[in-house]
């Protein structure tokens, strides 16, 4: 691994995902979550020369990690049009499919993107800077219900209804124009011993909501199901019980609620077999040398063949 992607980020269960793909040399390979492109460059080691991979990402800072390798095809693009841009290239089904749905590294360490409360900075999160609304926008303009709404959906937080009120107060007098403003103004509802996890559980929500994260996971859930050739894999590193329950529901039922189907003889149906039933966690050593994978799961399902 070079040192501007270590920079940037680094991947998360690195091997194991990789095995889990179980790259064949001459196959088609999407990572949909290209961002410093440690994932992508390990995958690109493992193919031959008649294999092809390519890299999605919306973010224009990732450009600057672009492999200079004929075998891979970057696409400027949120992976919720997967299936639209792999026709584009002429592509109708691939081997396999990684995602790392982390934020990288670079993000978190870089004050002007606003997505780390480390900082006192502007109130942005997108993660496609070039568009979309900001949160800013978000903690200026919602209305009380639907911000209470995202704070407990996406931030899991108790007192959501509370710090919506407070929120919608406190912007009428001025705006909440950056991070130590927020931050500032949420101490009441702040545990000493816990004012770390509380701020990450509130930047989180506005991130998720910023980006559209969840319905852009099931978006790209559902089309990979599509793309994928029976026997292709799905390989997906999640870090929050969220976006982990979806991928989980939708490796064991084909849908996000974990309905299980049956034919008439009680056999569950699926559109996937599990590769690994019990998640993968990164061990000890790896979260030693890199602390922000420690939340990561990993999660591997295979296509059906009759799927």
């Amino acid at each position: 691994m070079n040192k501007k992607e270590n920079t940037y980020h680094i991947p998360a269960l690195f091997d194991e995902s990789l095995d889990g793909l179980a790259v064949q040399p001459s196959g088609i390979y999407v990572d949909v979550t290209f961002g410093g492109g440690g994932h992508s460059r390990g995958l690109l080691s493992r193919l031959g020369d008649e294999g092809r991979l390519y890299g999605f990402d919306q973010d224009a800072d990732a450009e600057a990690n672009i492999p200079d390798d004929q075998r891979f095809v970057f696409v400027r693009s949120n992976f919720r049009y997967l299936s639209n841009f792999l026709r584009y290239h002429g592509v109708s089904q691939v081997d396999g499919i990684l995602a790392d749905l982390g934020v990288s590294s670079h993000h978190f360490d870089n004050e002007e993107r606003g997505f780390s409360f480390r900082f006192d900075q502007a109130l942005d999160m997108r993660m496609n800077n070039r568009a979309g609304q900001t949160a800013f926008d978000i903690l200026n303009t919602y209305p009380e219900e639907k911000l209470s709404d995202l704070l407990y959906r996406y931030g899991e937080l108790k007192e959501a209804r509370k710090m919506a009120s407070l929120i919608v107060r406190s912007r009428s007098e001025h705006p909440i124009v950056s991070s130590q403003t927020l931050i500032e103004l949420l101490q009441p509802f702040v545990r000493k011993e816990k004012e770390k996890k509380f701020l990450a559980q509130v930047f989180q929500a506005l991130r998720i909501e910023v980006n559209d994260e969840m319905n852009a996971l099931r978006e790209m859930l559902q089309q990979a199901l599509k793309v994928l050739k029976p026997g292709g894999r799905l390989v997906v590193i999640t870090y929050h019980s969220l976006e982990d329950r979806l991928v989980k529901h939708f490796m064991r039922s084909g849908n996000f609620e974990g309905e299980n189907k049956q034919d008439i003889f009680g056999n569950r149906l699926s559109p996937f077999r599990l590769i690994n039933n019990k998640v993968i966690t990164p061990s000890e050593v790896e979260t030693d040398r890199n602390p922000r994978a420690r939340s990561a799961k990993l999660r591997i399902a295979e296509k059906n063949n009759m799927a």
